[in-house]
C-alpha cells in the first residue's frame, strides 16, 4: 500500500499496464489500457473473469490503432479466451468507439444504457443535426465567435469518425441490476451529469467499483451544457451523484476509474469534486458581481490559460453548465438582452 497523495487517495497501482498487457487489481478483475488521440492521451478498459472468457467494460474509440491493440490483446494476455459480453458505461467516443467493431470481430453481445445506445446511434445516424440554426443561434447568442460556433456545432462529423456502427441489438442495463459475472454479483448504478445514464458496478465480494468517468483521481470530469439542452442542469445532476455515492459504496472499497489510476479514497475525492465546483461557482459570483457577462465571456474566468477553439468549445459548454446550475438555485438572474447577446448577473 501506497502513502496517501496530499488529497488524502492512496494508488495500490503507481504505473499503469503496458500496451499489450494486464495488471490484476482484484481477484479476477483485470485492468488494461487503451491509447487516445487526444489531450487525454488514454482510456481504461477492464476485463472480469466470466466462465471460459472474460466480460468487458469500455472498448477505446474507434480507429485503426485501437484495433490493433485489441487484436494484440487477444492474441497475447488473452489469447484462447472468449469476450463474453460487453458492457459500455456510457455513449462517448472513447468508451463506445469500438462496440460495434468487438460486436462483429468476436460476436461479443452489447450490453449498456438504453441512453448510451440511443444516444450514440442519433449522433451516428444525424452527425449534423447540431448545425441546425437553431443550435447555432443558441452559441452566438451567448457570445461566441463565428469560428468557435462552426466548431462546436460541427461536433457529431468528428463522433462519427470515432465510432464504429452499433450492433442492431443491445441488451439494456438499469440501476439496480444485479449482475452475475464469473459468479460473482456486480450491482448497477447510474450517474449524471458527464454523461447522462452513466453505468457504474460495484462488487462487494472482489471490494471494486467501477466507476467510469464520473469520479476521476485527478482531473474532473467534463460537465456541459449542450444546445440541444439549454435551460439543462448537469452540474446539478452531477453533483447530486456525487452526493450519492459515499453512501452507496463502503470505504476502503478500490475505485476502477475510466481513466488515471485506479485508487482508495472514493468519500474523499467526492468531496474534493464538489468543493471545486463549488470554488468556479464563486468565481462566476465574483466575475457577474461587476457587471453582466456572457456565458462566453465567463469563459477565461473560469479557463486562464490560452484555449484554441476546439478547447474553447468545451470550456463554453463547461462554464454554461456552472452558469446553469446557479440560475437554478438563484444566485444569478438574465440580464436584457444587447446586441443580441445574452448575459447573467447576480441575483440579488
Amino acid at each position: 500500500m501506497h502513502a496517501p497523495d496530499p488529497h488524502g487517495l492512496i494508488f495500490p497501482f503507481p504505473e499503469p499496464p503496458a500496451p499489450g498487457q494486464l495488471i490484476e487489481v482484484a481477484p479476477g478483475i483485470f485492468w488494461a489500457r487503451i491509447a487516445l488521440p487526444f489531450r487525454l492521451d488514454h482510456v481504461n478498459i477492464y476485463l472480469i473473469e466470466d466462465g471460459d472468457g472474460f466480460a468487458v467494460i469500455d472498448t477505446g474509440i474507434g480507429d485503426e490503432a485501437t484495433r490493433q491493440a485489441w487484436l494484440a490483446l487477444m492474441a497475447g494476455a488473452l489469447a484462447g479466451k472468449r469476450l463474453t459480453r460487453l458492457f459500455v458505461t456510457h455513449f462517448h467516443p472513447d468508451h463506445i468507439g469500438l462496440a460495434g467493431w468487438l460486436h462483429e470481430r468476436f460476436g461479443t453481445p452489447l450490453l449498456t444504457s438504453q441512453t448510451s445506445y440511443l444516444g450514440c446511434l442519433n449522433i451516428s445516424l444525424s452527425p449534423g443535426a447540431s448545425e441546425a440554426p437553431v443550435y447555432r443561434d443558441f452559441y452566438l447568442r451567448h457570445g461566441l465567435s463565428a469560428e468557435v460556433t462552426s466548431v462546436v456545432s460541427t461536433l457529431g462529423h468528428g463522433y462519427l469518425k470515432q465510432v464504429t456502427p452499433l450492433p442492431p441489438t443491445f441488451t439494456r442495463v438499469v440501476a439496480g441490476d444485479v449482475l452475475k459475472i464469473g459468479g460473482r454479483d456486480f450491482f448497477v448504478l447510474s450517474g449524471d451529469g458527464h454523461a447522462p445514464e452513466q453505468l457504474m458496478f460495484h462488487c462487494p465480494e472482489a471490494n471494486v467499483f467501477l466507476a467510469a468517468d464520473q469520479v476521476l483521481a485527478k482531473i474532473t470530469p467534463n460537465i456541459s451544457v449542450w444546445a440541444v439542452d439549454p435551460e439543462g442542469d448537469p452540474l446539478g445532476l452531477y453533483l447530486r451523484s456525487l452526493a450519492t455515492l459515499p453512501r452507496a459504496i463502503p470505504p476502503g472499497t478500490l475505485v476502477l476509474p475510466g481513466h488515471q489510476l485506479p485508487f482508495y479514497g472514493l468519500a474523499e475525492r467526492c468531496a474534493a469534486l464538489a468543493a471545486h465546483h463549488a470554488e468556479r461557482c464563486r468565481l462566476i459570483a465574483g466575475a457577474v458581481a461587476k457587471g453582466p457577462h456572457s456565458v462566453a465571456e465567463l469563459v477565461p474566468v473560469m479557463f486562464t490559460r490560452p484555449l484554441d477553439p476546439h478547447q474553447l468549445s468545451f470550456a463554453f459548454s463547461e462554464v454554461f453548465a456552472h452558469v446553469n446550475a446557479m440560475l437554478r438555485l438563484g444566485e444569478l438572474r438574465w440580464a436584457e438582452s444587447q446586441a443580441g447577446i445574452m448575459r447573467v448577473m447576480a441575483a440579488a
